[in-house]
C-alpha cells in the first residue's frame, strides 16, 4: 500500500504562492552555507537589536512570572497602550474592544481577510503590494483585483483608477503606507481624495497597513482612518516589528470597528489564541516609553537611502525614485532587460535577480512578486559596507552585459 503524498493536499494550499521573499532568503541561506559570501538585502527585517529597555522589560515580566495565556484580543495594559497610541499618533480613537493583538500583522490581515470574505467577493490591491496580500485575500476565498502604478506616479494609485476598479462585487480595498516594497507614503490630501471615492459605496472595509509607519522620513504620517468618512469603515494594522526592531517578537494589532474586531477575536482564538505574554508586556513600555532609539533608527535609514540612491543612480539602466518611508527601494530596471553576457540574457526582474545571487551573490527580490515585473526590491536595511559592496557587485557584473 502506498504512502499518501503530495496529491492529498488541499487545493488552496495547492495554489498558495511561496513567499518570494522567504524563499530568496533561503537560497541566500543554501549558498552561503556552501561557502559563498553572500549579502542579503532581501528581508524586511531591520539590523537593529531591539532596543534595550524593551529587552529589560521583557525580562523583568518573565520574572514576574508572565508566562501563561494571555486573553485571545490581548493583554489589558498592551490594548491601552495601543489604545493610547492611536490617539496620540493617528488621531484615533478606539475602545478598547476594538483593539485585537495577534502574532504579527500579518496574522490581522489574515484574521481580517478570513472575518469578511465570501467566495468570489473581490478585494482592490493597490500594487505594487506586499506579497502576502494577494496569497491571503486568495486563501480566504476573495478574488484580488490588482490596481498598478509605476516608478513614475511613485507608484502611488489615483483615484481614477480606484473609481475604475470598484464593482458591485468590491469587498474591501487593502494598501499599505509607507509602502512594502515602495517605501511610498501617501499624504492626507491623496488619502482624502481616494477616500472621496469610497464613500460613494456603503459596503467596502478599507484595511490600512501601517506597519512602516514609525520609519516616514516625510515626518508626516497619516492614517486614512482618521478621515470622518472612513472612521467606521477602516482597520488600521500596525505591529511592533519594524519601529521597534521586534521583528521576532511576533506583535501586530489593529483597531477596527467592533463588530469586525470581535469577528477578529473569534477566528484568532480557533486558530493561535493570544500572542505571547511577556512580549506584550514588553511592548507596552515600548509603546509608552521614550521613542529616541526608533527615531535614531530612522535617522539611520534615511542616511542609508540617499547612500543607495547615490550609487544605484550611477548604474546604466537603473531608474530610482525618491521614497519618503519604510527602508526599500524598487528601482525600475526595464532598460536592462535584453541584455547577455553572451551566456545568459537579462529578460525580466525574475531573471535579474537570480544573476545578481548567483553571479553577484547579492540577494534581491523580483518586483513580479510585489505585482510589478519591470522593478526588483532593495532592503537597505544593512550596514553601509555592505550596501557599498553590494551595489559594487551588482554593478560589476551588470557591466558584463550589453
Amino acid at each position: 500500500m502506498l504512502a499518501p503524498t503530495a496529491h492529498m493536499l488541499s487545493h488552496r494550499v495547492a495554489s498558495m504562492a511561496v513567499s518570494a521573499t522567504l524563499r530568496m532568503a533561503q537560497k541566500g541561506r543554501e549558498l552561503r552555507a556552501k561557502g559563498y559570501d553572500i549579502i542579503s538585502l532581501s528581508l524586511g527585517e531591520p539590523d537593529f537589536d531591539t532596543p534595550e529597555h524593551i529587552r529589560e522589560a521583557a525580562k523583568e515580566a518573565l520574572d514576574q512570572g508572565y508566562t501563561r495565556y494571555t486573553p485571545v484580543s490581548g493583554l489589558a495594559e498592551f490594548k491601552e497602550a495601543i489604545q493610547h497610541k492611536f490617539k496620540r499618533d493617528n488621531n484615533l480613537d478606539f475602545d478598547l474592544k476594538q483593539i485585537v493583538v495577534s502574532n504579527g500583522a500579518k496574522q490581522s490581515i489574515a484574521n481580517i481577510c478570513l472575518s469578511i470574505l465570501n467566495p468570489g467577493d473581490e478585494v482592490i490591491i493597490f500594487a505594487p503590494y506586499w506579497v502576502s496580500y494577494y496569497e491571503i485575500v486568495k486563501f480566504a476565498g476573495g478574488v484580488p483585483i490588482v490596481i498598478s502604478a509605476d516608478i513614475d506616479s511613485d507608484f502611488k494609485v489615483s483615484p481614477d483608477q480606484l473609481k475604475n476598479a470598484i464593482t458591485h462585487k468590491t469587498k474591501a480595498i487593502l494598501f499599505s503606507s509607507p509602502c512594502n516594497p515602495t517605501g511610498s507614503v501617501y499624504t492626507m490630501e491623496e488619502l482624502e481624495a481616494l477616500a472621496e471615492i469610497i464613500a460613494q459605496d456603503d459596503d467596502i472595509i478599507v484595511m490600512s497597513d501601517e506597519i512602516y509607519e514609525f520609519i516616514n522620513f516625510s515626518d508626516q504620517h497619516a492614517s486614512i482612518g482618521s478621515i470622518p468618512s472612513m472612521k467606521d469603515r477602516t482597520v488600521t494594522i500596525n505591529g511592533m516589528s519594524k519601529g521597534f526592531a521586534m521583528t521576532g517578537w511576533r506583535l501586530g494589532y489593529i483597531g477596527a470597528p467592533q463588530w469586525l474586531a470581535a469577528a477578529c477575536d473569534k477566528v484568532q482564538g480557533q486558530f493561535t489564541s493570544g500572542a505571547t505574554a511577556f512580549g506584550q508586556k514588553a511592548a507596552s513600555i515600548a509603546l509608552m516609553s521614550d521613542l529616541s532609539p526608533t527615531h535614531e533608527m530612522k535617522k539611520a535609514f534615511e542616511r542609508r537611502k540617499k547612500l543607495v540612491i547615490e550609487l544605484l543612480s550611477k548604474i546604466d539602466g537603473m531608474k530610482v525614485n525618491n521614497p519618503q518611508g519604510a527602508f526599500y527601494l524598487f528601482p525600475d530596471i526595464s532598460e536592462i532587460f535584453g541584455r547577455t553576457n553572451g551566456k545568459t540574457i537579462i529578460d525580466n526582474a525574475d531573471d535579474f535577480c537570480e544573476i545578481m545571487l548567483e553571479q553577484a551573490h547579492v540577494a534581491l527580490v523580483s518586483g513580479s512578486a510585489f505585482g510589478n515585473k519591470n522593478c526588483f526590491r532593495l532592503s537597505y536595511a544593512a550596514s553601509d559596507d555592505q550596501l557599498v559592496e553590494a551595489i559594487s557587485r551588482m554593478q560589476k557584473i551588470l557591466s558584463q552585459y550589453h
